[in-house]
């Protein structure tokens, strides 16, 4: 149980990280920026943001008792061009992300061997969360490459600096000295 009692706990620390990085981009991002597609094939920030909310309220509704994919999502639409304010796009990515956590802080550490169902398919629990742990990232970078685009040379990194790596290290190194 210890195990899986710290593999819940990291998990969790890894979704508010992707979280925290979401929330640091658009607070460098105005209403413009949400809507902004690079080109027709490009999705902008609101239509990930919708996607993301969709499929966070999807997977972890009832997350131990009913299938992920629910009868009432309809992924196709969170697609769609859409035309939503910075306030908007926050409350649908707050929305998913309480969801998301108000499951995962119910989940016991037992719970992560138990089977659930995304679209019929049977999953161990600590393996769907892992699935969501390699999708959210991916659309997280997304909105970070977007954001990068729109601000241009105001942006500020979210990681390290380009060209500040050597002193990150030696900070990083001096922090976990012991």
């Amino acid at each position: 149980m210890q195990l899986a009692e710290g593999l819940l706990k990291d998990m969790i620390k890894r979704f508010k990280t992707y979280e925290e990085l979401g929330d640091k981009t658009f607070a460098q991002l105005n209403d413009d920026d949400m809507v902004y597609q690079p080109n027709e094939q490009c999705n902008s920030i609101a239509m990930i943001v919708q996607h993301l909310h969709g499929n966070m309220l999807s997977r972890f509704t009832n997350f131990l008792t009913e299938d992920g994919e629910k009868p009432w999502r309809k992924r196709d639409n969170e697609f769609n061009i859409v035309s939503l304010t910075k306030a908007e796009v926050l409350n649908l990515w707050n929305e998913g992300w309480n969801c998301l956590f108000n499951a995962l802080e119910a989940l016991q550490p037992g719970d992560l061997t138990g089977t659930i169902y995304i679209r019929s398919e049977p999953l161990l629990v600590y393996d769907a969360l892992l699935r969501q742990l390699a999708h959210y990232p991916n659309h997280v970078g997304q909105i970070q490459y977007i954001g990068k685009m729109r601000k241009g040379a105001a942006w500020q990194s979210l990681s390290i600096p380009k060209g500040q790596s050597e002193q990150y290290n030696t900070q990083m190194s001096r922090q976990h000295a012991k």
